[in-house]
């Protein structure tokens, strides 16, 4: 079982003070989250430069992904390290996921830039379903949608800063390599929680 935070922006996010060393360095310091996802504002650049100075850890995992403004709203792609093609639709970006063997994930849906109800258009993996810059009455709106649609709920903090990050995490069944990772979110195979401490 690992502890993972799900969403999390860097510097190559331009409204995020994270540097990924500071990320890398939280990771190692953190006594059970050791699993976090770059997925900064439609850009790859913070990823390689994290999983680089990750990779001196044995204990720790990044997974590289993005955060996309689509034109129907924010959507999270794990487990890629290039853009997906424009037109960044939701359906193309679905299909980007697919083609690659990602997890494709609609951010925050019931606040700015959420897909909302219009996420049931479209056949993602997951919903996030805690995020940690939400309000409880969007996660919780967030929380049925991916039950009344039979996804898995994802978590991550959406850190914009160091004081952040961890603040809610996804239990995962799942071993510390990326395809685990990413396997089990898409089989449910992981539970979503407030982070304690």
């Amino acid at each position: 079982m690992i502890q993972a935070d799900l969403h999390i922006h860097t510097v190559y996010s331009s409204d995020s003070l994270i540097q990924p060393k500071s990320l890398v360095d939280m990771l190692v310091a953190h006594s059970f989250i050791k699993v976090a996802a770059v997925t900064d504002h439609d850009s790859v650049r913070g990823c390689r430069a994290t999983v680089e100075l990750a990779a001196a850890y044995t204990d720790i995992l990044i997974i590289s992904g993005v955060e996309v403004s689509t034109t129907g709203g924010d959507m999270l792609v794990l487990g890629t390290e290039e853009l997906p093609p424009k037109p960044w639709t939701p359906e193309s970006v679905v299909d980007y996921g697919k083609s690659i063997g990602a997890v494709t994930i609609v951010a925050h849906p019931f606040r700015e830039y959420g897909m909302g109800d219009l996420a049931r258009k479209y056949s993602v993996d997951a919903i996030e379903v805690l995020n940690g810059n939400s309000s409880t009455s969007a996660n919780n709106e967030a929380k049925a949608l991916a039950k009344s649609m039979g996804l898995p709920g994802t978590a991550g903090s959406d850190a914009h800063q160091v004081s952040e990050l961890f603040r809610v995490n996804a239990k995962i069944e799942a071993n510390l390599n990326v395809e685990s990772v990413l396997k089990a979110i898409k089989k449910g195979s992981l539970s979503t929680q407030v982070s304690k401490g």
